[in-house]
């Protein structure tokens, strides 16, 4: 075969089995691989490096060799060659990111809601969610034990549930999953998830449409409701008051409850009455993982992105970042980014330079991992860009592309006043950036957001958020 045929070949066989796997395995697996040739039947796949030899040997193979032999019967067998020159040759290779975009979905009002029945809504339970790639540890043990009898006997002993701990501890995980569970033995049960955000708004939406007995009929009419954050009910005397009343309605109907804070129901700010019957049912807490169930929860997540790092790496991460789970996963995470867009397997020394990026001081000994340690690097426009990107959910082609519809024109003036008033980059040179436009168009596009910022509290938040994550405050 050409190289050519073995390109368009490698491609055809890549489309048949990307809807087959996550993204993030896909990307991660067969970068810089490619078709080396086909001879007497046999398909010879090449890979870039040897540590990834035994994973497509044991997951992918199969795989690919069916969606080889439905393109060509006369292939019998597939065998792998590591080729280093792939990894330094990736233009051989299939372009990942360019024929495979990720899809991104245009955002829908209420899309992370889901209707159960004749006016109950829910906010939809992540199924990723479950009680069983939930890690144990020993600080929080006893809530996952209490999590696990209320799937048993929803109503039963352990009714009300109260679950506190800090921000990233697993909280919302353990909710969800306690939700999915119960589906799952009584597909029928009604399950509302909700927060005290999305209650308060029902709540004053109701008091401002005369409609309150809607909201009463709503909530008192479900088997399991769930309520996350409740700590967010402080000072809301006319929410404190219905939920105390939807409270009363499910706990005597014997239905399950089943609550979050940040913090024990003696510490909250809320009414005495609604304390009392939070310390009526079970009270159980989450708090920082120890060094074992933080390398377990690495260890878990690595393997659901089926991302292969080394265990001392792991380690590392484990041993200096104590703060909370989503912390973790949040430091892992990058190294897969780092892994997907630079072909650079995680190092200590990689892991170190993430963290310092992140402000997240590794206190490692700079012979141990043979660095010194770096400065604390300014934003550029670049990072702006990407800010912006993620946070309004459009890409940095459309920020710099021709579009004018609202979603995407207001972040690319956002971007422009950023880089203006927080990096001092000139009007003409952020023109220049953003698809080679007229200064005088940065500067109304400026002005704009300045405008805005003192009209719209939300604009203005906005800024705060974007700032603050770039280091600009």
């Amino acid at each position: 075969m050409t190289s050519s045929a073995c390109f368009d070949m490698w491609l055809d066989i890549l489309k048949r089995i990307e809807p087959q796997l996550q993204r993030t395995a896909f990307i991660t697996w067969f970068r810089n691989t490619a078709i080396l040739s086909k001879e007497e039947g046999t398909l010879v796949v090449g890979l870039p490096l040897s540590t990834v030899l035994d994973r497509h040997i044991e997951r992918y193979q199969g795989m690919v060799l069916e969606a080889a032999k439905e393109m060509d019967n006369s292939i019998a067998q597939l065998v792998y060659k590591v080729d280093g020159r792939l990894q330094d040759h990736p233009e051989a290779c299939v372009n990942l990111l360019e024929h495979f975009p990720e899809q991104k979905k245009r955002k829908l009002p209420n899309k992370q809601e889901v209707r159960l029945a004749e006016g109950i809504t829910s906010k939809i339970l992540n199924p990723r969610y479950t009680m069983e790639n939930f890690v144990v540890g020993t600080r929080n043990r006893l809530a996952h034990a209490a999590c696990s009898a209320v799937v048993e006997q929803p109503g039963g002993k352990y009714n009300p549930l109260f679950i506190y701990g800090g921000v990233g501890l697993g909280k919302t995980h353990l909710l969800q999953a306690v939700g999915n569970a119960i589906l799952q033995k009584s597909p029928r049960a009604t399950v509302v998830y909700t927060t005290s955000e999305d209650f308060t708004n029902q709540v004053v939406e109701a008091i401002r449409t005369q409609k309150m007995e809607q909201v009463r009929k709503r909530y008192r009419q479900v088997d399991v409701l769930i309520v996350d954050d409740i700590q967010f009910f402080a000072s809301k005397e006319r929410c404190q008051e219905e939920f105390f009343h939807t409270f009363n309605a499910l706990y005597e109907g014997s239905k399950q409850l089943i609550i979050s804070s940040d913090r024990p129901p003696d510490e909250l700010h809320l009414e005495d009455r609604l304390i009392s019957r939070f310390e009526r049912g079970m009270i159980a807490d989450v708090s920082e993982p120890d060094y074992e169930t933080r390398l377990a929860i690495l260890q878990e997540k690595a393997s659901e992105y089926e991302f292969f790092i080394d265990l001392s790496v792991l380690q590392f991460i484990a041993e200096h970042t104590t703060k909370n789970v989503r912390e973790l996963e949040g430091i892992l995470m990058q190294a897969v980014a780092q892994y997907e867009l630079e072909r650079r397997m995680p190092t200590i020394k990689s892991i170190a330079e993430i963290m310092s990026k992140l402000n997240k001081d590794p206190h490692v000994d700079e012979e141990t991992v043979g660095f010194e340690k770096p400065e604390k690097r300014k934003a550029t426009m670049q990072d702006v860009m990407e800010a912006v990107s993620k946070y309004y959910s459009v890409s940095i082609d459309d920020l710099i592309g021709s579009s004018r519809v609202h979603e995407v024109l207001m972040p690319r003036q956002m971007a422009m006043y950023i880089g203006k008033r927080f990096l001092n980059v000139s009007f003409v040179r952020l023109g220049e950036t953003f698809g080679n436009r007229d200064h005088t168009t940065v500067m109304n596009a400026c002005g704009k957001i300045e405008k805005s910022m003192n009209k719209n509290s939300n604009i203005l938040r906005e800024v705060h958020t974007l700032t603050a994550e770039l280091g600009l405050r």
